[in-house]
């Protein structure tokens, strides 16, 4: 995906954890912070508990969805996925993309990825890894900060 390209239609779920969202019920009224991990990633883990602070510290601000994209066979296992989202704390909305019709949408090859969307649903930043969570944060209080500018 590019920047300021429009947030794809989060269709092919094969089952939503912890509650279902469309694209429609995130974009116009506050930013989107889509993140794809997935359970055998060592690097989504650690930094799954700075993920959570996002999502606690900017709750009434920000949206935040998960998107479990599969590496391997193993990854498919839902009771595993289930488990680690809880082990982890992953109570956002989780897309379970067994299918990689989501990871195919965004284009996204990486777990952990991260990708910021302003209120109008453009993309604002994407990256992957586990490290740059101090960037992600710059990016992610940059959206929040022209939001409450034009309030």
């Amino acid at each position: 995906m590019k920047l300021r390209e429009p947030m794809p239609d989060l269709a092919g779920a094969v089952e939503w954890l912890n509650g279902e969202v469309t694209k429609e019920d995130l974009v116009g009224e506050k930013p989107t912070l889509i993140h794809f991990w997935s359970v055998s990633c060592y690097l989504c883990k650690e930094a799954m508990p700075q993920v959570n602070q996002f999502r606690d510290q900017y709750k009434d601000k920000l949206n935040v969805v998960a998107v479990h994209m599969p590496r391997s066979e193993e990854d498919l296992n839902l009771d595993q996925i289930k488990e680690v989202a809880a082990e982890h704390g992953i109570n956002q909305p989780i897309f379970v993309d067994s299918e990689h019709k989501l990871a195919e949408a965004f284009e996204n090859q990486y777990v952990p990825a991260y990708y910021v969307f302003d209120k109008d649903g453009k993309l604002r930043h994407f990256q992957a890894g586990g490290s740059g969570m101090k960037m992600l944060e710059k990016r992610v209080n940059r959206v929040l900060d022209e939001l409450e500018k034009t309030e």
